[in-house]
């Protein structure tokens, strides 16, 4: 009966152990020598898609490493991927070896690893690919450089291109920042078509692309590859119902001949790169040793400008605009200036686009109505208290709705905003930012003028002037130039002149020079006011301080010819009458 009773407690507990495997959360399998399954608990059922909630797996890889394991008597610990169509399950699995009652087994427990394994490779992706494009990250590509460096395989050759979208910010804030994005995407799509396996293409920031060709035979090769390129990139994208188009700029550096190393041959790259954008923009160039220089001269610049800001080292000039048929000065145009770390007064064109590009220019121009402000009482002295105060503000400011509201109120702040034109290029008319709608009106409400600056270089069209609402035009020295021998610009500047005259507008010649220009525009046209050298160069604010104003009898008339002499007194700014 003790047997019995015995026996019975162990039908029990064996019952009971057999539901314990059954319910555990972990998939159990017990396999033998062959591969077949003796026991599958239920999670290992549906794991295997045994329970028929499922397509069944296929268990040929599972019976290997059973095979595996019982012959090298070791455990082995691996991760099964399960495919159920575009479904991925993992599993990792710990497979063990034991021998019970003189047979080779294999209990195998596996726990289910999908989420975590899932974030693993969204991390994995984050940090090697670009989540925008899906492109490799800027370390893949580098990896692979460096990887063919090591290679060190003689004689094989490769390129680096870096790539750069242009005004790609402009597209962003003219369209949108999802379509900029969209943009990037159909970008991308057409730089790596036509890409050879052996090629990489990446993303490695906002609007920048690198390019690994490998192998190559020779420079004329990628230049004919890259020129393909940029020419398929000349066709508008249409995204968002809007056509729009962006060109890229490029700089090549070659293996060997450019560097030894990844970084210096991206380096090199990039500063061929900006030397496209600074010629021009949209096209290609292969890396040599005077871009170099220039680049060092740039980063120069660059350190010098920042240091100017902390240190205040830039200041005022000003310029005179003046009545050409009786030299009243009607206004004073604001130039800013740098004085570099010898002192020298370095001229915008210096400067300016890289403040711009740094994000220096709005301190810049707050600086120079400060300037303004500081020396008032000296300007009324020395150019009339009645004469207007230009100030330029750039494109990518005038845009800027958060930057013109400050600067409004800073004008406003000085007390005499009505006194200030705001002199800005075309293109800021044009954008879909709402110049015109939205920032306008702030300066308007203030009294403040505005000018459009070097009219006849940018979005140049009548019909755009006739939407335009201004209350200066000021037409670019490339027309003024020589213009009594030039038939096709006096056609052009009566044109310019008549529509900006129904339209109320105040025409202003910029650049004159020379007594030829000043006589053809007192004789053939009705233009009152210009501005140029032929009067007075910027003055700066130490040198207000000295000028005397001459009376009018003490100047002869304007149609005389001056003398050098007169030539030179204008010059120094202190011909003026009030």
């Amino acid at each position: 009966m003790n047997d019995n009773k015995y026996s019975g407690a162990s039908e029990a507990e064996l019952g009971f152990l057999k539901e314990i495997v059954r319910m555990l959360p972990a998939g159990l399998t017990v396999q033998d020598a062959q591969g077949e399954l003796l026991l599958v608990n239920d999670v290992a059922c549906a794991q295997l898609g045994m329970d028929g909630s499922r397509p069944s797996r296929d268990l040929a890889p599972r019976r290997e490493a059973c095979r595996q394991a019982l012959s090298s008597g070791r455990t082995v610990v691996a991760e099964e991927a399960l495919h159920d169509g575009a479904a991925r399950q993992v599993l990792l699995t710990t497979h063990h070896p034991v021998r019970l009652d003189g047979r080779e087994l294999l209990i195998s427990a596996s726990s289910d690893i999908t989420e975590q394994k899932n974030f693993e490779d969204q991390l994995f992706r984050s940090a090697y690919f670009d989540e925008l494009t899906g492109l490799p990250s800027r370390r893949v590509i580098e990896h692979r450089a460096t990887s063919l460096l090591a290679q060190g395989r003689t004689g094989e050759r490769f390129a680096l291109a870096f790539l750069d979208i242009d005004n790609f910010k402009h597209i962003n804030d003219y369209y949108g920042h999802a379509v900029g994005d969209a943009l990037l995407v159909e970008l991308s799509k057409r730089l790596g078509r036509d890409l050879r396996d052996s090629d990489m293409l990446s993303r490695i920031s906002g609007d920048e692309f690198l390019l690994l060709l490998s192998p190559i035979q020779s420079q004329e090769e990628v230049a004919e590859f890259m020129q393909s390129t940029l020419q398929r990139l000349t066709a508008p994208f249409f995204i968002d119902n809007s056509e729009v188009f962006a060109s890229t700029s490029v700089g090549i550096s070659l293996y060997p001949d450019h560097g030894s190393s990844f970084e210096t041959l991206r380096q090199n790259a990039d500063i061929a790169m900006y030397s496209i954008k600074n010629d021009g923009k949209g096209s290609a160039a292969f890396f040599d040793s005077s871009m170099e220089r220039e680049a060092l001269a740039r980063m120069k610049i660059e350190q010098s400008l920042r240091q100017a800001i902390l240190e205040k080292r830039f200041c005022c000039a000003f310029q005179s605009k003046v009545d050409i048929r009786t030299q009243d000065v009607k206004g004073i145009e604001a130039l800013v200036r740098l004085r570099d770390d010898e002192g020298v007064i370095q001229a915008p064109g210096s400067f300016i686009n890289l403040a711009t590009e740094l994000g220096l220019i709005d301190e810049l121009t707050h600086l120079v109505l400060g300037e303004i402000v500081k020396s008032i009482d000296l300007i009324n002295e020395t150019f009339g208290a009645e004469a207007s105060i230009s100030i330029n503000v750039a494109a990518k400011q005038a845009g800027n709705l958060e930057f013109m509201r400050s600067f409004a109120q800073a004008l406003d702040d000085t007390g005499f905003p009505q006194r200030f034109m705001i002199e800005v290029t075309e293109d800021a008319f044009v954008a879909k930012n709402h110049f015109q709608a939205e920032i306008l009106p702030m300066f308007r409400k203030l009294g403040v003028g505005i000018s459009i600056d070097d009219f006849g270089t940018g979005y140049s069209s009548l019909s755009a002037l006739a939407d335009i609402t201004a209350d200066e035009i000021k037409i670019d020295r490339s027309f003024i130039t020589d213009i009594h021998k030039r038939p096709r610009n006096q056609g052009i500047l009566r044109a310019i002149e008549s529509l900006s005259e129904a339209l109320g507008m105040t025409v202003i010649a910029e650049g004159i020079e020379s007594y030829e220009e000043l006589t053809y525009l007192q004789a053939a046209t009705k233009i009152r006011y210009a501005q140029g050298y032929y009067f007075a160069r910027p003055i700066f604010l130490e040198e207000l301080k000295l000028a005397t104003p001459l009376s009018s009898e003490a100047r002869a008339g304007v149609t005389s010819r001056p003398t050098q002499q007169n030539r030179q007194g204008y010059s120094r700014a202190n011909g003026y009458r009030r």
